[in-house]
């Protein structure tokens, strides 16, 4: 079975003015998840659900899943804050989406096979979606065995502003010890640091591995998100920004070693638009790719 590519694009894009998983930066006028689909179909995967907010569903509709079709079938989910389980109720004065796992937690019932999860406004890379493509093909008819593409934290920072990254500890055979998603990492002084949930200023290592939200899950992840989503509802739903990451579902699966986690390496820089000074770099970056030959100059 072809596995399905899940393309979380429901973010509201706040930092960078717009919805930037519409915008334009290919030669002729591609968006990222152009490329990212692109790169999929040729590595073998078979779908694609996008996760979605209702409220741009018509541009999206007209702008993006037109292209697609003849080349891999799409489907909708849309992801919103009232969108929590029976018995519990999402605090009127909320209007933060609940987060990247909420967001994956949505496609549970279009997807039966093994998954990626990706950003839709991060370019992963052709290798990336080659090795991931091949992992999930792997992970057919098994559980509790999942995937995550690893880059290095050095070459994933903006130089716009900071970025969370979900910093990961490895063990000796590349699978994942724990996952933390970490807030405000930026280059300071020619060092990376955040601060953590104490007050005190960490540094990062350039080559810390870091999840950049490229994973490889199969479909008994989102019985296990679901689940834990009530137990993050109890402790968290007052709070108003608070959100259910990937990281926070993949760390509790690791650390109670109900799922292994294995670390794939690709060759594929990682590269993405977290503010719009960022985007011009982006446009740069894919131009010299089709120039050397990685893409057409049209990929639809």
């Amino acid at each position: 079975m072809k596995p399905t590519l899940l393309i979380l694009a429901a973010g509201m894009g706040n930092r960078y003015g717009g919805l930037k998983q519409l915008d334009g930066l290919g030669p002729s006028g591609e968006t990222i998840m152009d490329y990212s689909i692109y790169d999929a179909i040729r590595s073998g995967f078979g779908k694609v659900v996008f996760v979605i907010r209702k409220d741009f569903e018509t541009d999206f509709r007209e702008k993006i899943l037109g292209k697609y079709e003849n080349h891999i079938p799409t489907e909708v989910v849309f992801q919103s804050t009232d969108k929590v389980p029976e018995g519990f109720t999402c605090p009127p004065e909320r209007t933060k989406p609940w987060g990247t796992n909420h967001a994956v937690l949505m496609a549970k019932d279009v997807i039966r096979e093994p998954f990626a999860a990706i950003n839709a406004d991060d370019f992963y890379g052709r290798d990336s979606y080659s090795v991931m493509g091949n992992a999930l093909k792997q992970l057919d008819g098994k559980q509790n065995e999942y995937c995550m593409i690893g880059f290095r934290l050095g070459s994933t920072l903006s130089e716009s502003g900071s970025v969370a990254r979900g910093i990961c500890e490895t063990n000796c055979d590349r699978t994942l010890r724990s996952v933390v998603e970490r807030t405000a990492i930026e280059r300071i002084d020619k060092r990376i640091c955040y601060t953590d949930e104490n007050g005190r200023t960490v540094i990062l290592a350039d080559f810390a591995p870091v999840s950049m939200n490229m994973w490889g899950f199969t479909p008994e992840y989102f019985t296990y998100s679901e689940e834990y989503f009530k137990e993050f509802l109890r402790a968290h739903a007052g709070d108003l920004k608070s959100e259910y990451f990937i990281p926070l579902m993949v760390n509790e699966l690791v650390t109670k070693r109900i799922a292994r986690v294995k670390i794939l390496d690709t060759a594929s820089e990682w590269f993405g638009v977290t503010y719009a000074a960022d985007r011009q770099r982006v446009v740069d970056k894919i131009r010299a790719l089709v120039d050397a030959g990685e893409y057409p100059g049209k990929l639809f």
